[in-house]
């Protein structure tokens, strides 16, 4: 079925649209960062696993990184390659499967290391071990997203490290960034140098994590290019690894949903949509933050305003807080017109949930000639057999 991307007037059902020629832009780019600063950027299932997609990846990257037993099986059997792997906790019944699927295995603590890193080496030889080490600095203000915040489950600090590392253990996992700029990694890494810069020479690689959103249109992509050449002139034995999630679909795709009713209170209009803030897109609950409407100016945050054209977005879930802000469009909204989100594709369909057992959207590839191509739909059966 052909479309048109500015309207998406052909839909009539709620869909998450990733569009391929957006996709391949930021692939590039971040193939070019990573050839140009030598190092290996790898992408972070926890934001974006839409394994029908990942034939397009396999031309710009090599590798995936996970954080569970599901994960790093996607990665392995889906994407074709061995996974980066970390968990806060591994267990006894995961974890030489974990290892299995693993080419990396980072360990949260020295008690984990101590309890499984035998038991996955005889799982897998090849395994390289490292452990997630807390630089306690993180720009993060948003606490819920903040991993080196007091009191965190992540990481070993630098003064309950060993001077000499456990004989096994091959490079550092440091997470403190979440949507950040080059200027933020450049001021982390030498907090980052300060706590754990000993060790270095102990070490063969380290991952500086995700949170680095190379794609988006203000990032100084130069600044990270040179900041990364600085530290291989500093530190030219360690490899590099960075493992963005967002960065490789930021802005490649909107959540098309449809409005199927108008109801008034006090005043205050609501356009009831087909899809659901709590269940299609969590992080605009929980974070919070307000997406992007397209062809629509964000009027107040409290969904408070009112106008002829002002109206709430309303999901349609039980939940009374599923709703967000008050919009602003140039004409009354009508049953059946398209609400756009924008840049819907990370952190939404790998947390989606169907609650209510409202329809799930369904997930489509918009190719370049405009073909969209629909990777999955969604059926009753799906919200009947999760819990079968």
């Amino acid at each position: 079925m052909k479309v048109n991307p500015l309207t998406y007037s052909e839909l009539s059902r709620p869909m998450y649209v990733l569009e391929e020629a957006r996709l391949k832009e930021n692939l590039k780019l971040i193939a070019y960062v990573a050839k140009e600063a030598d190092v290996e950027i790898i992408l972070a299932f926890k934001a974006y696993a839409l394994w029908r997609t990942f034939p397009l990846f396999r031309d710009y990257i090599k590798a995936t990184t996970a954080s569970s037993l599901y994960e790093a099986r996607l990665g392995f059997e889906e994407f074709g390659a061995p996974t980066h792997t970390f968990s806060p906790g591994y267990t006894d019944y995961e974890i030489d499967g974990i290892a299995r699927c693993s080419s990396h295995l980072v360990f949260n603590s020295l008690t984990q290391y101590e309890r499984y890193h035998i038991r996955a080496k005889m799982e897998n030889e090849k395994l390289s071990f490292g452990l997630r080490v807390n630089p306690e600095y993180s720009e993060v203000e948003t606490l819920i997203y903040n991993p080196c915040a007091p009191g965190t489950r992540f990481g070993i600090s630098a003064g309950k490290l060993p001077e000499k590392l456990p004989e096994h253990v091959d490079g550092f996992h440091i997470h403190c960034h979440c949507e950040s700029g080059s200027d933020v990694f450049e001021r982390t890494l030498s907090h980052i140098e300060e706590k754990f810069a000993k060790w270095f020479p102990q070490l063969k690689w380290i991952n500086f994590g995700g949170g680095h959103l190379m794609t988006r249109k203000d990032y100084d992509i130069q600044r990270l290019i040179r900041t990364l050449l600085e530290f291989h002139k500093r530190y030219p034995w360690l490899k590099v690894i960075l493992e963005p999630g967002s960065a490789f679909v930021w802005q490649t795709g909107p959540l098309v949903a449809q409005v199927v009713d108008v109801v008034e209170d006090h005043g205050i209009k609501t356009a009831i949509l087909n899809a659901s803030f709590t269940c299609h897109m969590p992080d605009c609950l929980e974070m919070p933050y307000h997406p992007t409407v397209r062809n629509a100016r964000l009027v107040d945050e409290d969904g408070s305003a009112k106008g002829e054209y002002t109206y709430r977005l309303g999901a349609n879930s039980c939940l009374s807080g599923d709703w967000m802000g008050s919009w602003s469009f140039d004409h009354a909204l009508q049953v059946g017109e398209n609400i756009i989100f924008e840049d819907m594709l990370h952190y939404t369909t790998v947390k989606t949930n169907m609650f209510n057992g409202i329809t799930h959207p369904s997930i489509a590839l918009l190719h370049t000639d405009n073909e969209l191509e629909i990777l999955r739909e969604y059926t009753y059966e799906d919200y009947r057999d999760r819990m079968d």
